[in-house]
């Protein structure tokens, strides 16, 4: 069986919608949080997939978080090999960072669900499965595009929603894993100045989570599922 391993920065951010399809393409999920005192002894080149999860901190926060520049050194070494990496969030900043970009403070708060601007078709690959469909979005940083990226998504506010290098290696900003998990509430307490700082209101967001949520999960399970055919 084939081996994957989830990076969680932070416990209420975890793989959610994109368990049940990368579970069904015969992986076998582990999960560490950075938190473990085990976690700086990994080699992140040995699974077959890496799977890096999102967080409030930001790639920049070195200082205040020591592990975010070890991560990077061994993230580094794993993509200098292609294997199968997907970054979501502050994952996919994380492997922007990895490639030698430039990840930075946004201008704006972007926090709510709405469609994004995908490539064009067949540019696009996987996430042709999410044209059209309102996605949750939640952050206020952003990257620059790694050199040998290839853009796919973007957004009103950030040009930079979705990248990948090649085809084993995946890098989304927003979260189409979430829509149907309870963590969500976590988040939506734990973070009320995102909220307002992004124009919205708790009582819009959980709104639209529920009208949107289902069909943004049902989107994101059907993108990660056909990526997961390509590596190799």
């Amino acid at each position: 069986m084939k081996t994957g391993l989830i990076i969680r920065h932070v416990p209420f951010e975890g793989i959610a919608g994109y368990r049940e399809p990368i579970e069904a393409a015969g992986y076998h999920l582990e999960r560490i949080d950075v938190a473990d005192p085990a976690f700086s002894t990994l080699d992140l080149r040995q699974p077959d997939l890496l799977i890096m999860m999102g967080g409030p901190m930001g790639v920049y926060e070195q200082e205040r978080y020591p592990w975010i520049r070890c991560q990077l050194r061994r993230l580094a070494l794993r993509l200098e090999l292609d294997r199968p990496t997907l970054g979501v969030c502050f994952g996919a900043q994380m492997i922007a960072a990895a490639l030698g970009a430039q990840v930075y403070r946004g201008p704006v708060s972007e926090v709510g669900f709405h469609q994004l601007q995908i490539a064009e078709i067949p540019a696009a690959g996987p996430l042709r499965h999410l044209d059209g469909v309102p996605l949750l979005h939640w952050h206020s940083d952003s990257f620059e595009l790694p050199e040998g990226a290839e853009l796919l998504a973007s957004s009103k506010l950030y040009r930079h929603q979705a990248f990948r290098r090649g085809v084993n290696t995946l890098g989304l900003q927003f979260h189409a894993e979430m829509g149907v998990d309870e963590r969500f509430h976590a988040w939506t307490a734990s973070w009320p100045e995102d909220i307002a700082a992004s124009g919205t209101t708790v009582e819009r967001l959980r709104d639209d989570h529920d009208r949107h949520g289902p069909r943004a999960v049902k989107a994101g399970q059907s993108m990660i599922a056909e990526w997961l055919t390509t590596l190799h």
